[in-house]
């Protein structure tokens, strides 16, 4: 009897103990399952499945993806990141999006281009004769026009001063925006493809050169969709550049956006790309945005990568959106660039960077003229807000005023 006395207050002491730690798994497990209709970032959802992490404006949630891992093999093991002290990031508001035309108009007409200040004073000559015909072009050529365009515009040109035989500042300036508006090409459908498919999220690519700015501009872009109210997730797809993960979660934590990482540099891409894609659809987001690691367009190993970045997330998702990211203080370098990676992706829009840092705004039509594709947004700062649709009419008063 002596003998059997402790075992039986063993196993009450268990007992009381499991009773009382029932409520507390209780509420953690609501704590993990819940995930709100707005699926605000302090609320990631905990799946099964997968290799990534889902970042929270709090901190990380990581599981390993092994690079070449088979997809259906990957590592699921969740540990929380934020156990380890990172700081919080309070939630920003990122400015209107009409409001932002105005201000990057603004500084694109302080910027110094060539371009438009040139025409004027060449076009508003008492004279106009071949040398100033052939100053027109030269100018054109210049600001990155390039060759076909520019001699569109140059016979465009002289047509209408023939006609029209006055060359008042005024007339001058009336027919270049007309001429210049009609070769940026109004017609041409620069709104993004976000829009949330029935079952799906609408899913975006970014790429492009290293260098060029991709994070950053996907973090801007994110910002940009969370003020048209979209619910946004990213994917840390670049795993070769350092910190590169660290900086995009940074980017969605300052807007409540969650980002899938890895947690092992140099994870297979297409991998993270994958599940970021299936934890999308899982969480019913909007928009899933993947930004991809910089590649030299003359590295075919590199190219052939991002084709299958492309071909894995398809086999979940199709890909509506694939942004190139150009410094437009590149110039015609940037056309060549533009030229190699549609050859490996189907590019549905150019990000021109940096476009307030050139005096050759004519690279906005050389790159649409050569591909049929149309710059979609622009930057001109270094601002957290300073990306905006491209706007033609207000891109070619910008460069005229």
């Amino acid at each position: 009897m002596n003998d059997i006395l402790p075992i039986v207050l063993s196993i009450l002491a268990a007992l009381v103990v499991i009773g009382a730690l029932i409520p507390v798994l209780i509420k953690t497990r609501r704590n993990i399952t819940r995930y709100p209709g707005t699926r605000d970032a302090n609320d990631p959802e905990i799946r099964s499945g997968g290799s990534a992490a889902v970042a929270d404006r709090e901190g990380t949630i990581e599981r390993a993806a092994p690079q070449g891992a088979d997809l259906d093999e990957l590592d699921t093991t969740m540990v929380p990141d934020n156990a380890a002290g990172l700081e919080t990031i309070p939630v920003e508001t990122p400015l209107p999006v009409a409001g932002r035309l105005t201000r990057l108009r603004e500084r694109l007409v302080r910027s110094n281009n060539i371009m438009g200040k040139g025409l004027l004073a060449l076009l508003s000559s008492d004279r106009i004769d071949e040398s100033v015909w052939d100053e027109v072009e030269e100018t054109l050529l210049l600001a990155d026009l390039g060759t076909e365009p520019t001699m569109q515009l140059v016979d465009a040109l002289r047509e209408r001063v023939k006609v029209l035989g006055t060359r008042t500042p005024e007339h001058v300036k009336a027919m270049l925006r007309e001429e210049l508006i009609k070769l940026v090409d109004p017609t041409m459908d620069r709104s993004l493809n976000v829009q949330r498919h029935a079952d799906k999220p609408a899913v975006m690519m970014v790429v492009g050169v290293n260098g060029v700015g991709k994070t950053t501009t996907v973090g801007k872009l994110a910002r940009v969709l969370v003020a048209e109210d979209k619910d946004v997730l990213l994917g840390a797809a670049d795993t070769f550049r350092a910190a590169a993960a660290e900086q995009l979660a940074t980017w969605g934590q300052r807007v409540g956006v969650p980002t899938v990482k890895s947690d092992i540099d140099g994870a297979d891409p297409a991998s993270v790309a994958y599940e970021a894609v299936k934890a999308g659809i899982e969480q019913e987001v909007d928009v899933v945005m993947i930004d991809t690691a910089g590649r030299l367009q003359n590295k075919v190993g590199l190219m052939d990568e991002l084709g299958k970045v492309k071909r894995v997330v398809e086999k979940l998702a199709e890909v509506d959106e694939v942004l190139l990211v150009l410094d437009a203080t590149t110039g015609q370098n940037g056309l060549n660039q533009a030229r190699v990676f549609s050859e490996v992706v189907n590019i549905t829009g150019i990000v021109l960077t940096k476009l307030d840092g050139t005096a050759k705004g004519g690279i906005v039509v050389a790159i649409q003229k050569s591909l049929g594709v149309p710059v979609k947004l622009i930057g001109l700062g270094e601002g957290a807000d300073d990306l905006a649709p491209f706007d033609t009419e207000s891109f070619v008063d910008a460069l005229l005023n």
